[in-house]
């Protein structure tokens, strides 16, 4: 049972990508947003069978070895992807975030080797799902930060393409960044509050890479937020620090679990 909504979840997440994708490599005058009712409606479906393949895979409960953990994320990503688009049009992220989901859970289902989730309690469970969002809401806020990227060269070349077109309009793809910044900077402030209350020595062996790295990555955000606030900052330094900031989260998350877990092959806290 659990094969065939794997497959049948990727199936509709890779379909979801071509339907997105289809205008960005037609002709001018192709309109994305004839497509994207039918992508967004076979991505639901795509993200609530991955929901059911992790549910069922990691019997209900946060598995957060390597792989799992991967395609927890995706799911989420995948997820918020769809619910921000109901008040903003930022269907065109789908193209990359789609493909990416149904390669991951590729991954936990048919080639990573079966976990065992670790028992947990209330307040680390908390921990964990507060991070988890933190992560998903700011790996979307760096991929608008690239699309802002594309979006600004864009207009300095005036290339007009497809794909310019099937972002939203410029001003509104930088609100809706450093909303996302904001709302992702607050939860990972209450993830790193939230660690020091529940978890026992946060900086003792195997958490102190993540503790510091993710102190990093709230360093970074903040200082961008603080500048935008005073400063007005934009363009290329907001893209620039957004993304230097996922990249030192992405170490916090997944860096010392990938050396630990692959590498070394050591049993690691499922933090």
């Amino acid at each position: 049972m659990l094969p065939a909504l794997s497959i049948f979840s990727i199936v509709c997440y890779l379909l979801a990508c071509g339907l997105l994708a289809r205008p960005l490599f037609g002709p001018a005058t192709s309109a994305p947003a004839a497509w994207q009712r039918p992508a967004l409606a076979v991505a639901t479906l795509a993200v609530l069978a991955h929901a059911g393949v992790l549910l069922g895979m990691h019997r209900g409960a946060l598995d957060l070895h390597f792989f799992a953990a991967l395609s927890l994320v995706a799911c989420v990503v995948s997820a918020l992807t769809l619910l921000v688009n109901l008040s903003r049009p930022v269907a065109a992220l789908g193209v990359a975030v789609f493909p990416l989901s149904a390669l991951l859970l590729a991954v936990d289902s048919f080639l990573a080797p079966p976990t065992m989730p670790v028992a947990m309690d209330w307040q680390i469970k908390l921990h964990v799902t507060v991070a988890l969002v933190a992560f998903s809401l700011l790996s979307i806020a760096a991929l608008l930060a690239i699309g802002l990227a594309i979006q600004d060269r864009g207009l300095r070349h005036r290339q007009f393409g497809p794909w310019l077109r099937a972002l939203p309009p410029l001003t509104l793809t930088e609100m809706l960044l450093f909303r996302l910044i904001g709302a992702g900077f607050a939860l990972l402030t209450l993830t790193l509050v939230t660690g020091a209350l529940f978890v026992g020595n946060l900086f003792g062996q195997h958490l102190v890479h993540k503790t510091v790295l993710s102190i990093v990555a709230w360093l970074v955000f903040g200082v961008l937020l603080y500048g935008r606030w005073k400063h007005g900052w934009r363009g290329r330094r907001a893209v620039n620090l957004t993304l230097i900031g996922m990249a030192v989260l992405v170490l916090a998350f997944f860096g010392s679990k990938f050396v630990l877990e692959l590498i070394l092959h050591r049993p690691v806290p499922q933090l």
